[in-house]
């Protein structure tokens, strides 16, 4: 069976495409595409936001992982057509302008990362671990996190960046709860 070397031109590739808007770290964007493009490959090749990575493209190490409306997600495994409607944040989108959220900050005072490959990933899974609320034990982080992988093994000091956090957090809403019955 002989292969063609001749390239086939994207327009010439798959089903017609469709119009969708993806509101991605508060900015909604419109774009045009194959109703088989995952989110991944939208944010990445279509919006330039490079920071989500593309790992396995099987959803097994969490490089690619994002909030949907708050939720975690691989976005690998999830199509652009279907996030129409819903808040995409990215890595891009979780500091405040200079102000890095307080888990990014972490990961850099605690040292959580090595090659930095799967950093984004881990850090947007931080932030859900953090607001769900499951950071009780090094073992409940550890579960909750066990979807990102770093193959560098930088575990003990992306644990200690959440507990660093999640404290500071307790901490900040036990000293408010405090001042709002003495005022």
């Amino acid at each position: 069976m002989a292969v063609s070397s001749s390239r086939i031109a994207p327009d010439d590739i798959g089903p017609d495409t469709v119009s969708i808007t993806l509101r991605v770290n508060g900015v909604d964007h419109d774009l045009s595409v194959e109703p088989r493009v995952t989110l991944l490959d939208a944010l990445r090749e279509r919006l330039g936001l490079f920071g989500t990575k593309k790992g396995c493209d099987r959803g097994e190490c969490g490089a690619c992982t994002v909030l949907i409306d708050d939720r975690r997600y691989n976005s690998c495994l999830t199509l652009a057509v279907m996030q129409t409607g819903h808040e995409i944040t990215t890595i891009e989108g979780i500091a405040q302008g200079d102000d890095l959220h307080p888990i990014q900050a972490a990961f850099i005072e605690q040292d959580a990362f090595q090659c930095g490959y799967c950093t984004p990933g881990q850090i947007i899974s931080a932030v859900a671990l953090l607001n769900e609320g499951h950071t009780a034990s090094e073992a409940e982080i550890r579960e909750w996190m066990s979807g990102n992988i770093c193959r560098c093994g930088a575990y003990p000091n992306i644990v200690a960046a959440i507990q660093s956090v999640a404290a500071s957090t307790h901490q900040e809403s036990a000293s408010q709860r405090s001042d709002s019955r003495q005022g």
